[in-house]
């Protein structure tokens, strides 16, 4: 099945059977990433302090359907109050999860699927025409199905610092454009000066951290259009960029003697060629694909080095979805219906896809692959907008606001298409590399006031 496009579904008996079509393609690939080939305890150990165990997540994403959907939604009493506390993401830290009791994967199997069950045969009797916003446009459904395609990514991040064999088939070869031989005709565009509308207000599954709609005035400016490149950022290394305190932010440079990094995550040199590890396999580093795990004081010094700079998020967001011609903000940045084939979005292949891919996809500007591939790190803080309302509780956005997070926009090939669209804003600490982060720059207009 498609993809759905929620602010085209007007019929409520459509909707609901788009959305059980979703639940069925998400539990799919939650199923996919959790499945018994890891063996043993690969599905109960943690490989890292950063991540949980797989079987965590697995629970988790049923624990929190049953929460949203069936006690919230449906008024049904609680299955497994006892468990709350251990899926809980804020009473016990990722580093704590492995010593807990937690379900093991038969029973977090069958557990999140009496959940399911019981949220198809509570379907039916939804009301999505209410005043009641987190039933309106079948909101708490679309949160849920987004939530576990959010898990799913950070489960194929978990399986990407997992050691040993590989445990993922990666898809056919040609499943998605690989043409390194494709130049963009130009390397930056250039985004007018003038006001655009950030954000919505009436996309029925934004998050409350993408409303209110709000206009953002900026001056004109320059924003590559493509992502930096594997290539472009050896270049980069090779002049020394990380040994040079000039291009580093002072934190960063702070993290970079400290930690000792020289190179982007699971990158190793060998026999004068850059390889890196990929889900257990280990290749050469394609120069035309976008550079991939890299984290934001990388990013920075970067830009910094090559005479740009990050782009801020409104930035990004103007170049990705404002269309001058129309005055209006896009959706997606090829307009408001979801197509395939214009983003490599939705884990095709278990990589980016090469310079020159996609170019159907590109905004209204020109700028290509601003969704999919990477997610792009940007200069913003993570923060409110004006006049911002926490929905339908403060722990998805609100207490994350602040100067420790910095927003990365546009999704990843590893993200769902159901779970990213041009207003989507996804937000990390500066120092982390384990999510399927790259960037572009950006850079201004002489004379232009920013």
């Amino acid at each position: 099945m498609a993809p759905m496009n929620p602010p085209a579904a007007r019929d409520e008996d459509a909707l609901k059977e788009l959305i059980a079509g979703e639940l069925g393609a998400v539990r799919d690939r939650s199923f996919g990433l959790t499945t018994d080939v890891l063996g043993g305890d690969g599905l109960t150990s943690q490989v890292s302090p950063l991540m949980s165990p797989l079987v965590w997540d697995l629970a988790h994403v049923g624990n929190y359907e049953e929460l949203w959907l069936l006690r919230a939604a449906a008024g049904e009493d609680a299955m497994r109050p006892e468990i709350d506390g251990l899926y809980d993401a804020f009473e016990h830290p990722r580093a704590e999860r492995p010593s807990l009791p937690l379900l093991s994967p038969d029973e977090a199997r069958a557990y999140i699927g009496t959940v399911r069950a019981k949220v198809l045969d509570s379907l039916p009797a939804a009301r999505f025409d209410t005043a009641d916003p987190l039933m309106s446009g079948g909101f708490v459904y679309g949160m849920v199905v987004q939530h576990e395609h959010m898990h799913d990514e950070t489960m194929l991040a978990t399986h990407q610092l997992r050691k040993g064999a590989p445990a993922l088939l990666d898809p056919v070869a040609g499943t998605i454009p690989h043409v390194s031989s494709v130049r963009s005709p130009v390397d930056e565009i250039l985004i007018d000066a003038g006001p655009f509308r950030m954000g919505t207000s009436d996309d029925p599954w934004a998050y409350d951290n993408e409303r209110p709609v709000h206009v953002v005035d900026l001056p004109a400016y320059y924003i590559d259009a493509e992502p930096v490149t594997n290539a472009a950022y050896i270049a980069f290394m090779e002049a020394g960029g990380y040994d040079d305190p000039r291009w580093w932010d002072p934190a960063g440079w702070e993290w970079r003697t400290s930690s000792g990094k020289r190179a982007p995550a699971f990158w190793t040199r060998e026999g004068g060629r850059w390889t890196r590890r990929r889900f257990g396999r280990t290749e050469s580093v394609p120069p035309g694909e976008p550079v991939q795990h890299v984290c934001w004081y990388e990013a920075d010094a970067y830009a910094r080095w090559a005479g740009k700079r990050l782009p801020t998020e409104a930035e990004w967001e103007k170049a990705a979805r404002w269309d001058p011609a129309t005055g209006r903000s896009r959706r997606y940045p090829w307009g408001e219906v979801y197509e395939e084939g214009r983003a490599n979005l939705g884990q095709r292949a278990l990589r980016p896809s090469d310079t020159g891919s996609y170019p159907s996809g590109a905004s209204a500007y020109g700028v290509r692959r601003l969704l999919g591939d990477v997610w792009e790190w940007t200069s913003s803080d993570f923060s409110g907008y004006p006049g911002f309302r926490s929905f339908p509780y403060k722990e998805y956005s609100e207490v994350f606001f602040g100067p420790e997070y910095k927003v990365l926009r546009g999704g990843s090939w590893a993200t769902h298409p159901l779970a990213i669209r041009g207003s989507f804003r996804n937000w990390d600490y500066p120092i982390r590399r384990q999510i399927f982060s790259g960037f572009r720059c950006a850079r201004s207009v002489p004379g232009e006031a920013r």
